[in-house]
């Protein structure tokens, strides 16, 4: 392991003001959201979608890594030339994906366990060679009536620690993903505690198996009320309980935050990180970034619908995206610039 150069990687994925692409849904993942748009569910489908992301002029101005799936690290665009080259060429980091998914945790109904640690550390030494410089493992956790369960966070916690040792080990930088999902009717004093609870845990982990916190990214949930909650609060109100829950939760070691949409709107997830940024990042120890999947990429998928003659259309969706949330970054996004 060499530590500068994973904390100079680390610094990296959160500077001038950039954020992260996540574009490694799973295959599965990815042929259901064609499949809602009429596009085929194949291979060369897929590569193509993928060809159009990786290749939007100019988008090295706001991402700065891109988190990848083990088919995607692998493809090429019709030419020849591999993803990971042309990213690398736009100053866009190449991460991976590594775990293998939730799946349902033995003896707790409705909870879920992240899968994915045996042979991992050889499948991180082959996504080094390919060009992968920091990875992702996300733990699902639910705010639900009665869970989550201690064994469930403690359990979750434990995994998300021994991948980033092992990432560590292998020279990438382990973004640590434990998502308080939005799903149900909690309210946003509910996520608020279980989110500090799960990341009061995931923290008490990393340092038991000596993760260097200098060379991780955090990618955690927005404190956020359940999607069928009756009460939505307003975006200052999410920014206040998201950043109060960090600064009690997070040490001022870790490089910096970088969060997850987890099913928000394009326009509401750029809006509540703005706030952030506009309140509080005079007075914050770490940056608040992004790492987006569907709130980046879905205009962009939703215009292209499998036809090339919808590419370039396509790619600018994609582009005005990735620009409104590096303003949010900056605290510059407003609702105005939806309409440029």
């Amino acid at each position: 392991m060499n530590e500068q150069e994973l904390i100079d990687t680390a610094k990296k994925l959160v500077a001038a003001d950039k954020g992260l692409l996540a574009m490694d849904e799973s295959n599965p993942t990815c042929n259901k959201r064609f499949a809602k748009l009429g596009i085929p569910q194949t291979v060369e489908a897929r590569r193509a979608y993928r060809e159009l992301i990786v290749t939007t002029p100019g988008l090295g101005e706001f991402i700065s890594g891109a988190i990848l799936y083990d088919e995607t690290i692998r493809q090429q665009k019709k030419d020849g030339t591999p993803f990971v080259k042309i990213f690398g060429d736009a100053g866009i980091i190449p991460g991976i994906k590594v775990d293998t998914g939730a799946k349902d945790m033995a003896s707790h109904p409705g909870e879920k366990i992240t899968e994915g640690l045996d042979g991992l550390r050889d499948r991180l030494k082959e996504y080094f060679q390919l060009g992968a410089r920091f990875a992702k493992w996300r733990a699902v956790i639910s705010a639900g009536e009665g869970s989550p369960s201690r064994a469930c966070i403690e359990a979750n916690a434990h995994a998300l620690a021994r991948y980033a040792a092992l990432c560590q080990e292998a020279g990438l930088v382990p973004i640590v993903e434990p998502e308080v999902l939005m799903d149900g009717d909690h309210t946003l004093e509910r996520c608020f505690d279980v989110s500090e609870e799960v990341l009061g845990t995931v923290f008490t982990q990393l340092y038991t198996q000596r993760v260097m916190l200098e060379g991780i990214i955090l990618k955690p949930n927005m404190v956020l009320p359940g999607l069928t909650c009756p009460k939505q609060e307003g975006v200052d109100e999410v920014a206040d309980a998201t950043v109060k829950c960090l600064l009690r939760s997070v040490p001022a070691a870790v490089p910096g935050i970088a969060f997850l949409s987890g099913g928000q709107s394009a326009e509401l997830a750029s809006a509540r990180l703005n706030a952030m940024n506009v309140r509080f990042k005079s007075r914050l120890p770490w940056p608040l970034a992004f790492s987006f999947a569907r709130a980046i990429q879905q205009p962009a998928l939703e215009i292209w619908k499998g036809d090339e003659a919808n590419v370039h259309a396509a790619q600018q969706a994609l582009y005005h995206r990735a620009r409104c949330n590096r303003a949010a970054r900056r605290g510059g996004y407003s609702i105005a610039m939806e309409k440029t």
